[in-house]
C-alpha cells in the first residue's frame, strides 16, 4: 500500500483536475451525488458523464464496440437526405445491428407511427436544438391498446434521443369514456438516454416501461399518470407540466409491484409547473411504487397532500413516496400524506447518484453533430 509520501497516480491527477474544473471531488462515475446547487449540475455532469474516448474501461463491452465506428444517416422531408421518412431509415438498419447508428432528423413534423424492434440496438435520434423535429401520430388505447398507442415505441437497448419532440395528437380524453389514453413515447429497452426532448400528450404521455433510463433537460406534459411504468430512471432538470383544470391530475403512476423489484423514479432539480390546483405527485397504481423528488421546485398546482393511495388504504404501508429539500408553493410538507416520507441526507443519497441506474456502464453525453 502506498504511503503518504508516494508519487501521485494518474487517478489522483484526474481527481485533482476534476476538483479544479468543477469545484467538487469526483470519487467515481457512479458515486458522486448530484449537487444541491443547481448551478453546479452542468459541471457535475461533465465530470461524471465523460466522452466515449475517456470511458472505454468502464463501459459495457458491446457499447464500446458499437461506439467505435458510428454511422450517420439523414432524414429530411425535402429529399436532400438519405431518406424522407424516419421509418425508412430504421428499416435500413439490419436486424442484429452492432454499431451506433445516428439518425439525423431534419426540421419539420413527421406523421409516423414508429416501432424500433429489440433486434436493433444502438440507435440514436438526433435533431437540431434550434429546429427540433416533431414525431407525431394519432393513436389511442381504444385503437391499439394502451401500450401500443404510443407514437414512438422503443424496445431495443442503448437508445438515445436528443432534441426530439415526441407527440400523440389524440385529443384530451373524456373522463366519462374509456380508451382515451394516448402515449407519445414508450421506452421498453434498457440503457436509454434522452437529452432536451419533449413528450407531449394528455393521459399516459410517457410510458417509462422497463429498464434503466436517464432524462436530462426534458419537458414532459400531461394530465393523468403522464409518467408511468416500472422503469428505473433519473429525471434531471426536467420540466413536468400539468395540463390541469377542475379534474384531478396525477404526474406519476410508478408500477413497482413487489418489495423485491429494484425499480423507481428519481426526480432531481426538476420543475413542476402548469394549470389547475388538484395535482398529485403520484398515486399507488401498483402496491409498491417508488418515487422520489429531490431539489425540485413545485408550484401550487400540487395538492398539499401530494400523494394518493389510489383508494387502496392497505397500500399506505407499501408505497415509497418521498421528498427531499424541494421548494416552492407546492412543496410545503405540512399537509403531506402521512404515508409519504421526508428523507434524510443518508436516505436520499442513493437516488442522487448515477449508481442508481449503473450509469458508468452505459451513459454517454449527447452526440455533437
Amino acid at each position: 500500500m502506498s504511503g503518504k509520501g508516494s508519487t501521485p497516480t494518474a487517478i489522483h491527477l484526474v481527481i485533482l483536475l476534476a476538483i479544479f474544473l468543477t469545484g467538487h471531488v469526483v470519487v467515481s462515475d457512479d458515486t458522486t451525488p448530484i449537487p444541491a446547487d443547481a448551478s453546479a449540475v452542468r459541471g457535475w455532469f461533465s465530470a461524471n458523464v465523460r466522452a466515449f474516448k475517456t470511458r472505454k474501461a468502464t463501459l459495457d463491452p458491446e457499447l464500446v464496440a458499437a461506439e467505435a465506428n458510428p454511422q450517420v444517416i439523414t432524414v429530411r422531408q425535402d429529399g436532400t437526405g438519405n431518406f424522407k421518412k424516419i421509418n425508412d431509415a430504421i428499416k435500413s438498419i439490419p436486424s442484429g445491428n452492432t454499431k451506433r447508428v445516428i439518425i439525423r432528423i431534419g426540421a419539420g413534423e413527421y406523421r409516423e407511427k414508429i416501432k424500433i424492434e429489440r433486434t436493433k440496438p444502438f440507435i440514436t435520434f438526433y435533431g437540431s436544438p434550434n429546429a427540433m423535429p416533431t414525431i407525431t401520430q394519432y393513436g389511442t388505447a381504444l385503437q391499439y391498446g394502451t401500450m401500443d398507442s404510443a407514437t414512438v415505441i422503443v424496445e431495443s437497448d442503448y437508445f438515445v434521443a436528443a432534441n426530439i419532440i415526441f407527440k400523440n395528437s389524440a385529443p384530451r380524453p373524456d373522463s366519462t369514456k374509456n380508451g382515451g389514453q394516448a402515449l407519445a413515447l414508450r421506452i421498453s429497452g434498457t440503457k436509454a438516454a434522452f437529452y432536451k426532448c419533449k413528450m407531449l400528450g394528455f393521459q399516459d404521455t410517457l410510458c417509462d416501461d422497463k429498464g434503466v433510463h436517464f432524462f436530462r433537460d426534458c419537458y414532459i406534459e400531461g394530465t393523468v399518470d403522464f409518467i408511468f411504468g416500472r422503469g428505473k430512471s433519473i429525471y434531471l432538470n426536467t420540466q413536468l407540466h400539468v395540463l390541469g383544470d377542475k379534474d384531478i391530475t396525477v404526474i406519476t403512476a410508478q408500477a413497482r409491484d413487489s418489495l423485491a423489484e429494484d425499480v423507481g423514479y428519481s426526480f432531481v432539480h426538476c420543475h413542476i409547473t402548469g394549470t389547475g390546483k388538484r395535482t398529485y405527485l403520484g398515486r399507488a397504481w401498483m402496491p409498491y411504487p417508488r418515487v422520489v423528488f429531490a431539489y425540485t421546485s413545485m408550484t401550487d398546482v400540487v395538492l398539499p397532500v401530494a400523494w394518493d393511495e389510489n383508494a387502496r388504504p392497505e397500500r399506505r404501508q407499501t408505497v415509497y413516496f418521498a421528498e427531499y429539500k424541494c421548494n416552492g408553493a407546492g412543496a410545503n410538507m405540512a399537509g403531506r400524506a402521512k404515508f409519504s416520507k421526508k428523507l434524510t441526507d443518508a436516505q436520499v443519497r442513493p437516488y442522487l447518484t448515477l449508481g442508481y441506474i449503473q450509469g458508468s456502464k452505459w451513459l454517454l453525453p449527447p452526440p455533437r453533430l
